[in-house]
């Protein structure tokens, strides 16, 4: 069974459902329009570009091109999931620990998989590995995201009492426990719901795609688990790493709070 082709007249008839977006922040005044359209055509922009990238590597398959291409992404991501913290690492620091994080989880699951599961031939035919790194990166950066921004939000909230700790003669990583576990979890709940609902409440990206290019639902669902496991372990991998990272900045060798060492908070 062939996947459905769509013509430019289906995906019009799809655009006209943003419409409905646009209607509904007019009338009730969100002042979501101008974000609506800088975002609908970056997405067009980003995805034309993206297929024509994409086709180029597919027909040249040669692995100095796909790892180039495997770098830009992880440099994007890194960018990403800095870009929208409310206190930022001053310097180089904050996209440095955002990047090495999604580089480290996003390179380590992408390997894994390719060598052990997939296997293609070659290893890093740019048809399997950009896929599938990029569906790691986008889950990683979001946990990587969200676990800075609780870190550095709650290492400023709770400054007195790990600076009391800290004076009663605990260790640094002693005093910073609470906000490590709290910025863990919060970097991990996004991965853990989405595991939660796959299946039962929704039908994954990856698991529609397949069944709408004729694939079986076994083999579908089997494609997902594999999915899904790669981004949980790169999630897991990338949260932890951004974490730790970014409270061993916040410290010093005195195991002294560096609270100094953030950017001023972000006027939104």
């Amino acid at each position: 069974m062939n996947p459905i082709a769509l013509s430019n007249l289906d995906l019009a008839l799809a655009a006209g459902l943003v419409l409905v977006h646009a209607a509904l922040s007019v009338a009730l005044s969100l002042g979501l329009g101008r974000q609506l359209i800088i975002a609908v055509s970056r997405m067009v922009i980003q995805l034309a570009l993206l297929g024509l990238v994409l086709q180029f590597l597919f027909e040249t398959v040669s692995p100095w091109l796909t790892l180039l291409a495997a770098f830009v992404m992880i440099g994007f991501a890194g960018h990403e999931a800095v870009a929208r913290l409310g206190r930022k690492f001053r310097g180089a620091w904050g996209h440095g620990i955002g990047t090495a994080s999604v580089l480290i989880a996003a390179m380590l699951i992408t390997s894994y998989t390719l060598a052990t599961q997939v296997q293609p031939d070659p290893w890093y035919h740019p048809r399997y590995a950009i896929p599938l790194l990029g569906m790691v990166l986008g889950n990683t950066l979001t946990g990587v995201s969200l676990g800075l921004n609780t870190l550095t939000a709650t290492a400023v909230r709770e400054r007195v009492a790990i600076e009391a700790q800290l004076a009663l003669g605990a260790t640094i990583w002693r005093a910073m426990r609470p906000t490590l576990r709290e910025a863990m979890r919060s970097g991990l709940i996004p991965i853990i719901n989405s595991m939660v609902a796959t299946g039962l409440i929704s039908i994954p990206g990856m698991m529609t795609g397949q069944i709408l290019a004729g694939a079986s639902p076994e083999t579908a669902i089997r494609y997902q688990l594999l999915v899904m496991f790669m981004i949980a372990g790169g999630t897991g991998i990338g949260v932890f790493a951004a974490v730790y990272a970014g409270t061993w900045r916040l410290t010093d060798a005195r195991h002294r709070l560096r609270l100094d060492r953030l950017a001023e908070a972000r006027a939104d």
